[in-house]
């Protein structure tokens, strides 16, 4: 099934080597949830008002779950790890250890104000990172995230490995993405993923998938690909 979203002109996005720095960040430890949210909702107020860069924030979460602005009571199954209400966009997701989460606070004031595009943009971000490694990520007209074929498990079988949910304020992104590299699959058994119930579709990683990947390899995949998709010069990346 094709996706409207991915006929959409990305190149608006694309700055090239002239455009604005964008500020990289990597937290080797786990970052609590409410201590990124209040760090995102601050960098993105100042970047709205000029203050600073965008910023690419690469981090993982200690086990949690969090429901977004589409989210349902039901799709929590068992409160094994805390539950966190967010704005972003989406239903409940899982994030902790192995998952790398990319929260991206950009100004598509001054990019490209579309919503749609800027998604697309995302998913864009994701399949190319995922190419890295020879996996083929999908998009789907009817579920959001990215997703892998999974002929092994039968016919129409799909597996899930990158979820998408993002926030705007005064244009300003915040929230992002995330990809399964090597987390707890069992955890998202505690919860309708996305509010995805189809038994066909379930939730894979990249070690899941037989390959060897680090979090360090999907960094890099991660920083090649942003460029490709979004431009602009990228600063080193600040690690702590």
């Amino acid at each position: 099934m094709v996706n409207d979203r991915q006929t959409l002109d990305l190149k608006p996005f694309s700055q090239g080597q002239s455009g604005p720095a964008v500020e990289w960040r990597v937290s080797d430890a786990p970052i609590p949830y409410p201590e990124a949210v209040a760090v995102m909702e601050s960098r993105a107020g100042a970047i709205a008002d000029r203050r600073a860069t965008e910023l690419v924030w690469l981090l993982e979460h200690p086990p949690l779950y969090t429901s977004g602005t589409s989210g349902k009571a039901g799709d929590l199954l068992e409160a094994r790890f805390p539950l966190f209400e967010t704005g972003r966009g989406g239903q409940v997701t899982y994030h902790g250890p192995g998952q790398r989460v990319a929260y991206v606070m950009l100004d598509l004031k001054a990019r490209r104000p579309d919503v749609r595009a800027y998604v697309a943009g995302l998913e864009e971000w994701i399949i190319r990172t995922l190419a890295a490694f020879n996996v083929r990520g999908e998009r789907r007209e009817d579920r959001v995230g990215v997703w892998v074929a999974r002929p092994d498990k039968g016919v129409g079988f799909e597996d899930k490995i990158a979820a998408i949910g993002v926030r705007l304020r005064r244009w300003v992104s915040f929230h992002g993405i995330s990809i399964n590299v090597e987390p707890d699959l069992s955890h998202f058994s505690a919860i309708v993923p996305c509010g995805v119930v189809d038994p066909r579709y379930g939730v894979t990683s990249l070690v899941d998938l037989g390959l060897p990947v680090t979090m360090a390899d999907v960094d890099v995949a991660l920083r090649q690909a942003f460029g490709e998709v979004f431009g602009a010069e990228q600063r080193l990346p600040e690690t702590g």
